[in-house]
């Protein structure tokens, strides 16, 4: 689950996390107070969307040539211009893709006194199994550019479970930003306080891009993202009051209801499927054979009737979807159940797509049986390798 930036700061602030005054506003309404209520007279103004690259995000309203979603602003009346020409509109960037997402909430923060920008993750670490940070002097940028055009200057530092931050690990990391002074001080007090916020909260990234020094030689975190484990979400009421909804695909949100693993994509072959591991092959031999799927949905291993129409309600919601696959390898997952559930969904929802179906496994000829009985206008496959090329060939007439 993914909160917003001025959640991120919050959240932050409660650890120890040297952070500037800022105010966020829900509607047009709340604007000149929100400024008003900053010391000012420099001001930004920072759209509030799940996704990165904001500043360098244009706005479909306005056209290319306006003002990115991060608007520095010189005083108040400037602010307030800025507010009221980015609230409501549509922000493209990088990571939204072509759509864009309606910016709904904005951030209006006091301006900074920057002499360094540097860039600061936690992550975990698959290799090495361990929580790790990740520090470049290269903040403000495309850390992926950094990556690939000057690799030397970002540095991994894992920490081990058992002992977390030690002054060694902070020294190593204050080494990595090349700090010095009281600086190198704040930093190393912070270093372990980030940690700290990581791991009691479940967090799976933090991302701090720019963690500046101010020219009066202090730390502060001008941005973050941060990012919970889905799975630990039980543990934490106070973080699951900040998701943000409106931020969410709306068919993402009706799948955790059912309790189905699902993510739209950005294909046009829709795919039910039982088992991640299953899931992920079906999509790459869709992509083998030359098309693309619309989503990832994996209905496990015991689903329901019920839950089997749910997935196929929420795959025809796409308007994307050209064709759909229901590739089942019944074990625990009866074939009869899926097909009573395909055949429900298609009598409430009806099917204007090509439908192709592969069973194999438990209760096959029961399920195939009620497939065929069903009068529904199906292509049947015989194994993987056969449904993907018949839907693929569907989709592509």
């Amino acid at each position: 689950m993914n909160i917003h930036e001025y959640q991120a700061k919050q959240l932050l602030k409660e650890y120890g996390a040297p952070v500037a005054r800022g105010v966020a506003i829900t509607s047009l309404d709340q604007a000149e107070s929100a400024v008003a209520d900053l010391p000012g007279p420099v001001r930004v103004v920072k759209s509030q969307i799940h996704a990165g690259g904001r500043g360098k995000g244009t706005f479909k309203e306005l056209g290319p040539d306006a003002k990115g979603g991060v608007r520095v602003s010189f005083s108040a009346e400037e602010a307030l211009a800025n507010i009221r020409e980015m609230f409501g509109k549509t922000l493209v960037t990088q990571q939204t893709g072509p759509a864009g997402k309606q910016v709904n909430r904005l951030y209006i923060e006091d301006g900074a006194d920057i002499e360094r920008e540097l860039y600061l993750s936690i992550l975990v670490d698959r290799e090495t199994g361990k929580v790790s940070f990740v520090a470049s002097t290269e903040g403000g940028m495309d850390i992926e550019a950094v990556a690939a055009e000057t690799p030397d200057k970002i540095h991994t530092i894992g920490i081990t479970a058992s002992t977390g931050v030690t002054d060694a690990d902070a020294e190593r990391i204050a080494d990595a930003f090349e700090l010095s002074g009281d600086t190198r001080e704040q930093g190393k007090t912070l270093f372990k306080s980030l940690y700290q916020a990581f791991v009691e909260k479940d967090m799976s990234l933090l991302e701090i891009n720019p963690l500046i020094v101010t020219k009066a030689g202090d730390v502060q975190v001008l941005d973050a993202k941060v990012s919970f484990d889905g799975n630990a979400l039980f543990r934490h009421p106070d973080i699951m009051e900040l998701r943000d909804k409106t931020e969410e695909d709306a068919k993402e949100i009706e799948a955790s209801e059912y309790d189905l693993a699902y993510i739209a994509l950005d294909g046009d072959i829709g795919c039910m499927v039982n088992g991640a591991g299953l899931a992920m092959a079906t999509m790459d031999i869709i992509k083998l054979y030359g098309a693309s799927p619309a989503n990832f949905l994996d209905v496990g291993g015991g689903a329901t009737t019920e839950k089997v129409t749910a997935a196929f309600k929420i795959i025809t919601s796409d308007p994307n979807v050209k064709g759909i696959l229901v590739n089942i390898f019944g074990g625990i997952m009866r074939c009869d159940v899926i097909a009573e559930g395909v055949v429900q969904a298609v009598k409430d929802v009806g099917l204007e797509v090509p439908l192709v179906v592969r069973l194999e496994g438990t209760k096959v000829e029961e399920g195939k049986a009620i497939i065929n009985d069903s009068g529904l206008n199906v292509i049947a496959a015989d194994d993987l390798d056969d449904a993907a090329q018949k839907i693929v060939k569907a989709v592509k007439g």
